[in-house]
């Protein structure tokens, strides 16, 4: 069997786009290549359709960070009788049982009691979005013979 081989082309001209930044802010650039390899470059709105003019010095666009929260963590240790509170708006609340059996009550609710060796985690995702924290109150109650730490974290 004879024949020859090689590739196919089309006339169809090749196009990439790119978002670029200028004085007035970010627009779009599309660059077509057709099939003789002549580059044409049209800028539009973000649209893709409306014309654009460019406006000074055209860069590529810096992505804008979001500021990472300050976070404060705090550690509390309760021996015996007593209350540890955590005001709502934590990020995160970490109770651990290490003696005794002492009570979570959570936004004024029911006391439950934790037996030792208990951990328990409250926490929230940010998601991105700086602020967000647990809506309630928690009460960490000791009484005679219990040991425990409450360990939170909070934007400040």
């Amino acid at each position: 069997m004879s024949g020859t081989s090689g590739s196919v082309s089309t006339a169809a001209p090749d196009r990439e786009f790119e978002i670029l930044c200028d004085d007035n802010g970010a627009f779009l650039r599309r660059y077509t290549v057709d099939s003789t390899g002549t580059t044409a470059p049209v800028d539009t709105l973000l649209d893709g359709t409306t014309a654009y003019t460019v406006a000074g010095a055209v860069t590529r666009c810096q992505e804008q960070a979001a500021p990472n929260p300050q976070v404060a963590s705090t550690a509390q240790r309760q021996t015996g009788a007593g209350t540890v509170n955590v005001a709502a708006g934590a990020r995160s609340v970490t109770f651990m049982v290490f003696a005794g059996a002492p009570t979570v009550s959570i936004a004024g609710g029911a006391a439950v009691p934790f037996p030792a060796g208990s951990t328990a985690t409250w926490s929230v995702d940010r998601g991105g979005d700086a602020g967000e924290g647990l809506a309630d109150a928690f009460a960490f109650t000791g009484v005679a013979g219990s040991d425990f730490a409450v360990l939170t974290t909070r934007e400040v």
